[in-house]
């Protein structure tokens, strides 16, 4: 038996949910559930004080430990991006604040982060003043499909694995496009689905992985360029990075394993949220979807015509 993944539909089941549709404003709840919920698993597996990371790394032949891979992503994106320190960037899905941090301390511009938890926001701005960048950088609860900002309000639009989280990916194109300066670049990096057919081993997989981090759908590279460019992007640029974050994968997966005893008990105790059971699923089918090659890691590069 085979089963297909459509583009544009929510796949998001009961392990989260309700098994029913949900309004925006439900599905906004919905994903900053998950990473309130979820936070402390992240604190304690995979982002530091000095990352104050939820993605995947960047490994190259200088990186030497997981920290470095993650602050090493913000370096890569902002060279592709070409991001100057007069510039003003959109952190669009900003988590708990570390890509604007990083923008700020290291490349000296400015930044305005948006997530959909109030709670986020709270540790993005306690964040930004331990780094000493609070005067550059600022922190709000957004959808980053339909923002408060004037047009033309940005130079850069940044998506580090937060456009996944728009049903119809073109609501955020859209949105990004109405908010950037002529000239300006929008640059997103994330998982890509490589085919949308699956047998019922690797299906199990890629809805573990939705349902785990509380993700609509997976978009195909194709689908996510045509969807730009239909939107009116332009001088689209893809850099494959599957290999450079295949470490980080890898790690998530084994950290999984190690915890399992853990997560067992601590479950049947009750101790564990249903999205932190989620999540810990999530670690495990990733390395299957990456490793397996049901999907491949691309940074996105595009621009807005001057």
């Amino acid at each position: 038996m085979s089963y297909y993944l459509e583009p544009n539909k929510d796949y998001r089941t009961d392990s989260l949910r309700k098994g029913v549709e949900f309004s925006q404003e439900e599905i906004r709840t919905d994903t900053a559930k998950h990473y309130d919920d979820c936070y402390w698993d992240y604190r304690t597996a995979w982002f530091d004080n000095e990352n104050l990371a939820l993605h995947y790394g960047y490994w190259d032949a200088n990186t030497k430990t997981h920290s470095q891979a993650l602050l090493n992503k913000n370096r890569i994106l902002c060279e592709i991006a070409g991001i100057k320190s007069d510039q003003r960037v959109l952190d669009a899905g900003c988590g708990i604040g570390g890509s604007s941090i990083w923008l700020a301390k290291n490349i000296g511009c400015r930044a305005v982060g948006i997530t959909v938890s109030a709670q986020q926001v709270a540790h993005a701005q306690r964040n930004a003043q331990r780094h000493g960048v609070a005067d550059k950088v600022e922190f709000q609860v957004a959808d980053f499909c339909r923002t408060p900002f004037p047009d033309e309000s940005f130079d850069v639009v940044w998506a580090i694995e937060s456009s996944c989280y728009a049903i119809d990916k073109r609501d955020f194109f859209n949105e990004a496009y109405r908010l950037l300066k002529k000239g300006g670049t929008l640059i997103a990096c994330d998982g890509y689905a490589t085919r949308r057919e699956f047998n019922a081993e690797e299906w199990q997989a890629v809805m573990d992985c939705l349902n785990g981090w509380a993700v609509p759908n997976l978009s195909s590279a194709e689908e996510f360029q045509a969807g730009m460019e239909e939107c009116g992007f332009t001088e689209v640029h893809i850099t494959e990075a599957t290999q450079e974050a295949l470490p980080s994968s890898r790690r998530m997966y084994l950290t999984a394993l190690w915890t399992y005893p853990m997560q067992v008990v601590m479950q049947a105790l009750g101790l564990r949220k249903k999205a932190q059971t989620a999540n810990f699923k999530v670690a495990l089918a990733q390395w299957k979807v990456f490793n397996g090659g049901l999907a491949r890691y691309y940074i996105f590069r595009a621009k807005k015509p001057a």
